[in-house]
């Protein structure tokens, strides 16, 4: 018996192009966001208790995610007359006014970025694509139907990817890591000479896991 097969993007690739129809008219990915860096995550259906406290969070953390210059787009296999209709309750039932747009995804789409549960028919999974401004995927993240992300952790992994263009890597935890806090760490050194040196320019326990301030970007 022949399985069908699902393609979806891997860290590095280009974002797959789409047109969206979203609450807040036809948007289509990457092209109307490039130069931007946008966030685009699904949910498995509107009017669910856990995807609702998403959207809630998601709103919360959405000045958050504005000042890091980071686009959000929401998304399901719902038709987008349910997006409107769910995002007019959250509004009146819970106060919270949704902010960013919603996606309607088809079949199509939803096999691009891989968005059905497998074994759960049409829901689509708690999906997180991170993308650049060159259209460029950064970071995937996914999440079983039953568990709630957590949105602050989004909102730090992309500042940690903006910082890690900078030429440097983050360590677990940042900004509050136990063994260096807010510091990041500077990238091994390609050569024996420069091995020799690095504990000479920069703080560390070894010459292989030096790290320096932030504020030095």
């Amino acid at each position: 018996m022949d399985e069908k097969r699902f393609s979806m993007p891997l860290l590095g690739d280009d974002f797959p192009e789409m047109e969206l129809v979203t609450t807040q008219g036809v948007l289509k990915l990457p092209q109307d966001l490039k130069g931007s860096w946008f966030l685009l995550f699904s949910h498995p259906a509107d009017f669910t208790p856990v995807c609702t406290s998403e959207f809630v969070s998601f709103e919360q953390h959405a000045k958050e995610f504005e000042d890091l210059g980071v686009k959000l787009i929401g998304m399901s296999v719902d038709q987008v007359f349910s997006h409107i209709k769910w995002v007019e309750w959250i509004k009146d039932k819970l106060g919270v006014n949704i902010s960013f747009p919603v996606a309607a995804a088809n079949d199509s789409i939803a096999e691009k970025l891989g968005l059905l549960h497998p074994g759960k028919g049409t829901n689509t999974v708690r999906a997180v694509f991170i993308v650049d401004p060159k259209g460029k995927v950064r970071l995937i993240v996914y999440y079983p139907q039953e568990i709630g992300r957590n949105i602050s952790e989004f909102v730090r992994a992309a500042k940690a990817l903006q910082i890690s263009d900078t030429g440097v890597a983050v360590p677990a935890d940042w900004p509050n890591n136990s063994l260096i806090k807010d510091r990041v760490i500077i990238p091994p050194p390609k050569t024996v000479k420069e091995a020799e040196e690095r504990l000479k320019k920069y703080e560390g326990f070894d010459w292989w896991f030096c790290h320096r301030p932030l504020e030095n970007n």
